[in-house]
């Protein structure tokens, strides 16, 4: 066996030995990640000029040699000088602080980087001594104060190793792991006895794909076993090489949970693999109403000093690593959940996380995806969803009645800010009254609203000082909540090209500017190229051309369309030519009640009904409701709990019949796992279509523009795959059987009806109600 050669960054391997303390996450000057990048390139024009010999962004890299493995550490120097026959690594750093509160020996980080790059280029280079410079280039003044030091080889060795070191004992636990793991790996077979019709079609295709570092669209339909099918082979792939780690990415927390179901099947099989779940911060914090400092939190003061003896402890007992196990852990450790969840990360195969923490440019885990020397594969569960989310990750709004009402918080309280303020509520009231007159209409588009990031950057640069001097303000957290909005808005128009337009809305008195991502294609691509290969699938990738549009794929993607592996012929398939448009529902709403009645009093068992929304669900529960049956309506905003009781009325063997009225769209519209006769049926009224909206009409328009293909862009394909999600609850098992009802005309015309699977072919439209009744009986009493 090769010996295992371990990839780290310079500036992840001095954090990660040398970091102490305290989680801070008090305001210390956020914009400097995006004024920091430029201080960089200012001071390294400056150097350009003034050294005759000066190279900027030097790559280095070298691998130490240890007896279990090998430790490469690798980065990037700032910049490098050749003076007076000497060499000097430079290592500029950004400040919004005085510069005359900076000293020497201010933060050790920073020198720790620097000799590691000074030790690395003195081996490049044979030489036997260098000066280390550490630059503050100060954001607000463009002032810098430098400090030097001159080195010996023998001292940087001395230093650079020993860090080296103290990783390298940090990492045997972890390496050791791997090595067990491997072998599990190799040893490791399909955990189950056979494998479904298409099932194996998706794992080899998955398995190809990840070695061939490209891309795969799968449509595979429920209960083909996509996670078993994609998460298997993507180990296989980690065991061989092809990769280091994976993110299992999903939109909602149930499908988490199925991920770590399986991952724990395979280790019944014998596999070795540390997996994470990550939990959003508020739901995990032990502090919720404690911000996350060391004054306010006993979990953040000290975390830092006490961390690594919790990863210790917990990588050395637990593989599946929940969001229960890192509470544990937590506890134990008196350490913050979330950080800890984190960092944790690093430590991991496996990662099952929300599309968050990959795509949204304002949360994503950079320092664990872009920094790392790692190779991932992304498998994106329920990719349908994906599209949404992007344009939700990559739009940002700003309200003139926030700007207004900090200004006047601010007044005699910081002049400049007040007066900052002032030019961008000013911008708002000429949007205003450009637009107003037309009172026809409240919405309208606008060019790029260039003159206000202008505005914005005054604002958040003057901010700075103010949000670090003054914590106890009562309006604090008010401003710096408009802070990150403005900063939100600044970061997403660097992202802003033909795919995104601005709109501004005057409903209600009130200012909106909005960047609206419309076309999310080339920024999902860019966040699926963080990793070597990327595996997308679902049930409802149709059409899937759509999604492999909408989704990033170009030529050298692959696609794949699987059938279902289930027998259809236990599933009662049939449409309703009924109207459920909005303007008809008064009208047909009891003859809709009569075939829902139909449907659910020939068998009894638990049904699910989807409803287009809240309001026309009421009003068929006003007319069922004295029914014989128990009825349970989805409510508004249902907590985790609240759902879980809910599913918890559907239960295998019901003697009496249950209807959940539910929304289509909604919280139990997938991820959700019936299985047998926990549902025998469900009832889709209307064909799904997004509310009309100006936003659902601002994407029709662009498509049409683009491809002709607008309402069916906006409309009709987001609007089928609600459809097709909710009808994919009944069949989860090739045990179970079901009845399918479909309730709108518009499901018998050609636009909608070949958007139904393929193997649906026994649907049948009805227009008599006593023989849908009579082929329903048939079907319950003889399941032909």
């Amino acid at each position: 066996m090769n010996k295992r050669n371990l990839k780290i960054s310079v500036r992840s391997l001095v954090e990660s030995v040398l970091r102490k303390g305290d989680i801070d996450n008090r305001f210390i000057g956020f914009s400097r990640a995006q004024e920091g990048t430029n201080a960089h390139k200012k001071l390294q024009k400056d150097n350009m000029e003034i050294f005759k010999s000066y190279e900027k962004e030097v790559s280095l890299k070298r691998t130490f040699n240890f007896d279990e493995f090998d430790i490469t550490l690798e980065g990037r120097a700032d910049g490098i000088i050749f003076e007076d026959n000497s060499y000097i690594i430079e290592e500029i750093k950004s400040t919004n602080k005085e510069l005359i509160n900076i000293f020497e020996d201010y933060n050790e980080l920073h020198w720790a980087q620097a000799k590691c790059y000074g030790y690395i280029y003195m081996l490049d280079k044979k030489i036997e001594d260098i000066y280390i410079q550490l630059s503050y280039f100060q954001l607000e003044t463009n002032e810098v104060k430098s400090f030097r030091k001159y080195y010996k080889k023998e001292e940087l060795e001395e230093y650079t190793v020993n860090l080296i070191k103290k990783y390298y004992d940090f990492c045997k636990i972890s390496i050791r792991f791997k090595e067990i793991r491997d072998i599990s790996i190799e040893k490791l077979e399909f955990p189950f006895n056979k494998y479904r019709k298409g099932q194996r079609e998706l794992a080899v295709n998955t398995y190809n794909t990840i070695k061939k570092k490209g891309i795969l669209f799968a449509k595979a339909p429920t209960g083909i076993g996509k996670t078993i099918s994609t998460i298997f082979p993507s180990v296989k792939a980690i065991g061989e090489g092809f990769c280091d780690k994976l993110f299992y990415l999903t939109a909602k927390t149930i499908t988490r949970t199925v991920a770590e179901n399986t991952f724990n099947l395979l280790r019944e099989k014998g596999l070795k693999f540390r997996t994470i779940t990550l939990t959003a911060k508020d739901k995990i914090c032990f502090e919720k109403e404690a911000a996350c400092n060391p004054e306010e939190c006993k979990y953040a003061k000290g975390y830092y000093d006490r961390l690594n003896q919790g990863i210790f402890d917990i990588l050395e007992k637990e593989q599946l690593i929940s969001r229960t196990i890192i509470e544990e852990y937590a506890t134990k450790h008196n350490l913050c959940p979330f950080q800890f969840s984190l960092d944790l990360t690093y430590w991991c195969d496996g990662i099952i996380c929300d599309y968050n923490y990959v795509f949204d440019p304002k949360v994503c885990l950079r320092g664990i995806i872009e920094d790392s020397k790692e190779e991932y594969i992304f498998l994106i569960d329920e990719g349908h969803n994906l599209v949404q989310r992007g344009r939700e990750m990559f739009s940002a709004e700003i309200l003139k009645s926030d700007v207004l009402k900090m200004r006047r918080f601010l007044k005699g309280k910081s002049p400049m800010l007040y007066k900052s303020l002032g030019k961008i509520n000013s911008y708002f009231i000429q949007i205003r009254n450009e637009y107003e007159e037309d009172s026809k209409k409240n919405k309208f588009i606008i060019d790029e609203p260039k003159d206000l990031y202008v505005l914005i950057r005054g604002f958040i640069r003057n901010s700075e000082e103010f949000l670090i001097k003054n914590k106890k303000l009562e309006f604090y957290d008010e401003f710096l909540e408009l802070y990150f909005k403005l900063n939100s808005f600044l970061s997403i128009g660097e992202y802003y090209d033909e795919g995104f337009l601005t709109y501004i809305d005057l409903e209600n008195k009130d200012v909106k500017i909005k960047i609206f991502c419309i076309h999310p294609r080339e920024k999902l691509k860019s966040s699926l190229k963080k990793s070597i290969s990327q595996i997308i699938f679902s049930a409802t990738l149709t059409p899937l051309g759509y999604f492999f549009d909408l989704l990033g794929g170009d030529k050298k993607s692959y696609r794949m369309k699987l059938e279902s592996p289930f027998d259809f012929n236990k599933l009662f398939l049939s449409i309703i030519p009924l109207s459920t448009r909005y303007k008809d529902r008064d009208k047909t709403i009891n003859e809709l009640c009569s075939y829902l009645k139909s449907f659910v009093n020939m068998k009894k068992g638990n049904y699910m009904i989807f409803f287009p929304s809240y309001e026309y669900m009421e009003k068929v529960y006003d007319v069922m409701k004295d029914c014989k049956v128990k009825i349970l309506v989805q409510e508004k905003d249902m907590s985790e709990e609240d759902r879980e009781t809910f599913l918890n009325n559907f239960k295998e063997n019901n003697m009496e019949t249950l209807l959940g009225f539910v929304v289509i769209g909604g919280v139990f519209s997938e991820g959700i796992d019936l299985v047998g006769d926990k549902l025998i049926g469900a009832a889709i009224i209307g064909v799904g279509l997004p509310k009309v909206c100006y936003e659902r009409e601002l994407i029709k328009d662009y498509y049409d523009r683009l491809n002709s293909l607008g309402y069916k862009y906006s409309y009709v394909y987001p609007g089928m795959n609600k459809v097709l999600q909710a009808a994919g609850r009944v069949i989860r098992s090739e045990e179970d059987k079901g009845a399918l009802l479909f309730i709108d005309d518009r499901f018998s015309t050609l636009d909608y009806y070949k958007l139904m699977p393929g193997e649906w072919s026994n649907i049948k439209v009805y227009k008599d109600k006593h023989e849908f009744q009579k082929n329903l009986k048939s079907f319950w009493n003889n399941n032909l």
